[in-house]
């Protein structure tokens, strides 16, 4: 589906508007939003705008790294917006020129949808492409920092409340956190790379005129950029803890058992020694026979308490 947006030299907004009417002379600049398009939506790219081919096959296949392209007339971002629930990455391409933008994506984007409605109400998106194109990757930008805070208070909670917790259960959910904050690493470090190479590239017409407002959205991407690592080294730390939590309860049920097991060990010797069946035995026709072998086996038991007692080990 195509929305097509364009600003008149009155600079007013106006929409639905045909795609031939948006490259007329009555206006300074247009947008176009490809949202789920068609095949023949998507011969446009071709016949239409003259985008280079290479740069319409990464339209078509994922690409795994947000990135930036340089080519005449133009300059292509491959961008990453992240699902909220299990943070699977969609991809945001954007043409970009003097003259027009062209968004393209296969999957409906809630941050486009957001940018589309309220775009004739931000007089800063309006003034150029640019400021457009700045206004669509901060909305991103800004949608990383919920999921972010949502796994640092996973990982808080996880932090707290590891003597409530099952290790096991306690354990998979930090590597599913980490699955997670790598997720958002393998967005967040090549979209900060990108910003720089806006930044610091001469090819963006007056990019002086927008600098600050791409600087704050670098300034968002190494905010976040030091979060995912602090927070990788929290659930490693986490994790280790849990371990180690771990490890002290299994010691100290190895401990009760070899403790028992160490009372028992000579009372199993006494025993099994008057088990034997020798007709010829000391004691064997004792009247008080049986009564003095539980003293002896009482008083041992209480000898070996005793023992472990000095030593500590209770």
């Amino acid at each position: 589906m195509l929305q097509i947006i364009g600003m008149n030299k009155n600079k007013v907004i106006e929409r639905n508007i045909s795609l031939e009417e948006a490259k007329s002379s009555k206006y300074t600049w247009f947008w176009v939003d490809m949202n789920e398009p068609t095949q023949e939506e998507i011969q446009l790219l071709t016949t239409e705008f003259k985008f280079h081919q290479l740069a319409i096959e990464d339209c078509l296949e994922y690409v795994q790294r947000p990135k930036l392209d340089y080519y005449e007339g133009y300059h292509f971002l491959i961008l990453h917006e992240l699902q909220k629930l299990d943070l699977e990455e969609t991809e945001i391409d954007i043409f970009v020129s003097d003259h027009f933008v062209v968004t393209f994506h296969m999957h409906r984007s809630p941050i486009i949808s957001q940018v589309l409605e309220s775009v004739h109400t931000d007089r800063r998106a309006t003034k150029s492409p640019l400021h457009l194109t700045h206004r669509i990757i901060d909305e991103l930008v800004d949608s990383y920092f919920p999921l972010m805070y949502r796994l640092e208070d996973e990982l808080a909670d996880l932090e707290v409340d590891q003597m409530k917790k099952q290790v096991h259960n306690a354990v998979e959910r930090l590597y599913d956190i980490r699955t997670d904050l790598s997720k958002l690493r393998r967005t967040i470090l090549p979209t900060r790379d990108l910003l720089y190479r806006i930044l610091n590239s001469n090819r963006f017409k007056d990019i002086s005129e927008h600098r600050i407002y791409f600087e704050d959205i670098h300034d968002h991407l190494m905010k976040l950029s030091d979060m995912i690592e602090a927070n990788r080294d929290l659930a490693s730390d986490i994790r280790e803890s849990y371990f180690s939590l771990s490890s002290e309860k299994m010691n100290g049920i190895m401990k009760t058992l070899t403790i028992i097991s160490s009372f028992f060990l000579p009372l199993t010797f006494i025993v099994g020694l008057y088990g034997m069946n020798f007709h010829y035995m000391p004691e064997l026709t004792w009247k008080y026979g049986y009564l003095f072998v539980l003293v002896i086996m009482g008083f041992v038991t209480l000898l070996m308490y005793i023992f472990f007692k000095r030593k500590g080990w209770f």
